[in-house]
């Protein structure tokens, strides 16, 4: 098996493996679990992979206490275990019953139910690991690497390496198609597909805007309470994300309301029917489509951090906040190789007084802006942050 990107998160999952008897790995369908659970072994016999949507694989756990046993001595590999819960509390029994670092490895892709089960049933036997699809700091390292496609693509493996534009959209399209036709429903939600296609697609017109349930309720003929509970379950399968208002006890009255997001850049895009890079730069979403894409690098780059944006009743803004300790980290996000920023900007600054600014714009070289605030490329900030935070 040829490994086409390396992923960063693989040393961490090492450490995992190390300590815990099983190690849960959580993220979208197709961002790559699976390739890097394999991997992780590859030039091992000690490793069996089950994938329980196959029905040979599910079959082999008829009896999981005897399989288990059975298997005592190598690491066992359970791919999209949130669709057999029931499996939870045989682990737990498992585990007890020989407990060694690394005997299994849990994927799921979705969150919802996998974090309750092991909260309740592995507590302090199991170490929880997210891994998102590529990130810049991942593909950057390829020769062929070109800013525009990666933002264009996205991070999915098989959308980020497809051999053509077109090979890209319509995987990115089959993958939408299935996450509202079929993923859904095998979690246990009736929702029709097209009503949450027509959601998703205007949570992506509304990209990085502060969330209103009550008029996207309004838009699909729905209470507020049923669209923040479809909110809530795209968040728990990754494809959404919620980013929350500051807080810290400043005197001026902030918004409340949480931002969202699309994760990644290329179902965004796809929602949009933005297909190439020259329709992208004519599209009012321009700028907040690169907002969301740095905003979600960082995050998937960045661990044990406190994330937020701040936002005032008069309009002043910072897009993230990043908080570690007694550190603060603002970002501003511009699509412009040549960046401006407004008053409201300024006196964001002054109020939140961050210990470093920068603006992240998609720029060759970083350079001083002015009053210690510097603007930077995405990957060179995330190579100066962590110095810092």
């Amino acid at each position: 098996m040829q490994k086409l990107v390396d992923r960063k998160i693989e040393t961490f999952v090492k450490e995992n493996l190390s300590v815990f008897p099983a190690v849960v790995i959580l993220g979208p369908r197709q961002c790559g679990k699976s390739t890097l659970a394999k991997m992780l072994y590859q030039n091992s016999n000690a490793y069996l992979y089950l994938d329980l949507q196959n029905l040979d694989d599910l079959n082999k756990l008829r009896e999981p206490m005897l399989f288990f046993q059975a298997n005592q001595h190598v690491t066992i590999c359970l791919d999209e275990i949130q669709l057999v819960p029931e499996l939870f509390s045989v682990l737990r029994s498992e585990i007890d019953r020989h407990r060694r670092p690394g005997r299994f490895i849990l994927l799921g892709s979705a969150s919802q139910d996998l974090i309750q089960k092991t909260s309740e049933s592995l507590a302090g036997r199991v170490g929880l690991i997210e891994l998102t699809p590529f990130t810049i700091e991942e593909v950057e390292q390829n020769i062929d690497f070109e800013l525009n496609k990666f933002w264009l693509r996205g991070g999915y493996p098989d959308s980020y390496l497809a051999s053509s534009e077109q090979g890209s959209v319509l995987w990115r399209e089959n993958f939408l198609r299935t996450y509202v036709e079929r993923d859904i429903p095998q979690l246990g939600f009736q929702i029709p597909a097209l009503q949450l296609r027509r959601l998703l697609t205007m949570c992506a017109h509304n990209q990085g805007q502060l969330f209103n349930s009550s008029k996207l309720g309004e838009s699909l003929g729905v209470t507020y309470q049923t669209i923040r509970r479809y909110i809530d379950l795209m968040e728990q399968t990754f494809i959404i994300r919620s980013l929350p208002p500051f807080e810290k006890n400043i005197k001026k009255r902030l918004v409340k309301s949480p931002k969202i997001f699309v994760r990644d850049s290329g179902l965004l895009h796809r929602l949009l029917q933005v297909d190439d890079f020259n329709s992208l730069m004519g599209n009012p979403v321009f700028g907040s489509s690169w907002e969301g894409f740095v905003i979600e690098n960082i995050i998937s780059s960045l661990r044990d951090c406190k994330f937020s944006f701040y936002r005032s009743a008069t309009g002043d803004e910072l897009d993230l906040l990043i908080e570690r300790g007694s550190r603060t980290i603002a970002v501003e996000c511009k699509a412009s190789s040549a960046p401006q920023v407004t008053k409201g900007f300024w006196r964001a600054i002054e109020t939140t007084k961050p210990d470093k600014t920068y603006i992240v714009s998609p720029v060759s070289a970083s350079y001083p802006f002015k009053n210690d605030v510097e603007v930077c490329g995405l990957s060179d900030f995330l190579k100066k942050v962590v110095t810092i935070i």
